[in-house]
């Protein structure tokens, strides 16, 4: 009998058990996918690494850059120097900065309406958003349904609405104003979150960010047992895990994928509220587009390679070009509503929907590509969607206090359940120390 069934090889399974490894637990990993890393992947693509998960660190995601040293991961600076381009509501122009250039009046909108955000965000703790004042009120209300009732022009709306939909892979229809402000509080606030310069896009990985878990699992070795997802968790003074390949008996379990993947799994006995709260988390809906070039050509007209669009199947793209500068590359990111759209189409299809786009906003040099390569999160089997879970509205002041609670010989782990920069690897490697101590004084 092993001491630990850790579930799922993501950076906060991973993280787990090599804490629990480390303090003499006999510990086995279980991962569904043919490699670690989760919502990390990075490939190889004509020569040049390409993340097609997660790709980036802020300055203040501490354990997360303290990995980086330990481990020897190379790290750059995100390049946005120059001018970036905002499409709004199809009418291009250029900025420089943060926030895009507005007419006079609707800047002091999109101030006001970012001020307020930040307000709202203090007076919610996302250890137990669940307690903030009107926490009912705040959770049964939707982003979109706040946002037209307290921002009066439609085009500050869509502007914050291109955040929130990167930022949750998510329609602002679909996310409530509690989780809105517990997620923004757990990353530094909406802007923190948005930003690159000292914020949340601010680094990458040279070699890519799944080097990180990579070098983790090298550490663990033969712990890790790939292809063995886990469709039935049976538990009471001990726990066997159930896959197509075998079964795992332990004296604990931790599980550590998103809940909407934890709903999947046959528990036996159910977990009352546990199962409750999975049940309500939906995946967003991501698809990162990765097109290269001989060299980046937007840099030599003064661009930085950002753009910002209020319509269309393209949200948000950036500069994506390599550390060492060998090539150009954009990094376009198709996403909620759009991002389904576009997700029916065929790859070819979706090329030449990206490049069209990419013309559209760097002109008739868009069209030399070098090579195209894309990810559609919801589309992963053993994922459903990028970058995070979100419950629905309601379901956050119910059940939420059972989202980090262990059930028996269970306990949890994974990016959303942490309460510091949840949805970021940072928030899943902090999950999986956490969850680490909760079952080694278990045991």
């Amino acid at each position: 009998m092993h001491d630990v069934i850790v579930i799922g090889a993501g950076l906060s399974g991973l993280t787990a058990a090599g804490a629990l490894k480390s303090n003499g637990a006999d510990v086995v990993v279980l991962e569904a996918r043919d490699r670690v890393g989760g919502r990390t992947h990075t490939v190889e693509l004509d020569g040049v690494h390409l993340d097609l998960g997660g790709q980036w660190l802020a300055p203040d995601q501490h354990r997360m850059q303290q990995l980086c040293r330990d481990l020897g991961v190379e790290t750059f600076p995100q390049f946005h120097t120059g001018e970036k381009i905002l499409d709004l509501a199809g009418h291009l122009s250029r900025y420089s900065g943060a926030i895009p250039s507005l007419a006079p009046h609707l800047l002091l909108l999109m101030q006001a309406a970012l001020s307020t955000v930040d307000r709202k965000t203090k007076k919610v703790h996302p250890r137990a958003p669940w307690s903030a004042r009107n926490a009912t009120g705040l959770d049964a209300e939707t982003v979109e349904g706040w946002a037209r009732k307290r921002i009066p022009s439609q085009r500050v709306r869509d502007l914050m609405t291109v955040g929130t939909r990167v930022i949750f892979g998510a329609e602002p229809a679909e996310i409530s104003l509690l989780q809105f402000l517990s997620y923004s509080a757990a990353g530094g606030g909406f802007l923190h979150l948005a930003e690159i310069e000292g914020a949340a896009q601010e680094t990458r990985f040279v070699k890519g960010a799944q080097q990180v878990a990579n070098s983790i699992a090298t550490h663990l070795g033969d712990t890790i047992h790939l292809e063995h997802p886990v469709t039935r968790l049976v538990h009471g003074e001990s726990v066997t895990a159930h896959t197509p390949v075998g079964s795992f008996t332990g004296r604990r379990a931790l599980v550590c994928v998103p809940p909407n993947l934890a709903a999947r799994i046959d528990f036996e006995p159910g977990l009352g509220h546990r199962s409750a709260i999975q049940n309500r988390y939906v995946m967003g809906q991501t698809i990162k587009c990765h097109v290269l070039y001989d060299e980046p050509f937007w840099r030599k007209s003064g661009m930085s390679g950002e753009v910002v669009a209020t319509h269309g199947p393209i949200s948000v793209v950036f500069d994506n070009s390599p550390a060492d500068g060998s090539c150009g590359a954009l990094l376009a990111f198709s996403v909620g509503s759009a991002g389904l759209a576009l997700g029916s189409k065929s790859e070819s299809d979706r090329k030449a929907v990206v490049i069209g786009q990419l013309q559209r906003w760097f002109g008739p040099k868009a069209r030399d590509v070098r090579a195209y390569i894309d990810r559609d999160w919801a589309a992963e089997r053993f994922t459903g969607g990028c970058p995070v879970a979100s419950p629905v509205p309601g379901a956050l002041v119910t059940y939420g206090p059972a989202l980090r609670a262990p059930v028996g010989s269970i306990h949890w782990a994974g990016t959303e359940t942490s309460e510091r920069w949840t949805g970021y690897m940072e928030g899943a490697v902090l999950s999986g120390e956490r969850a680490a101590a909760e079952v080694a004084a278990a045991l």
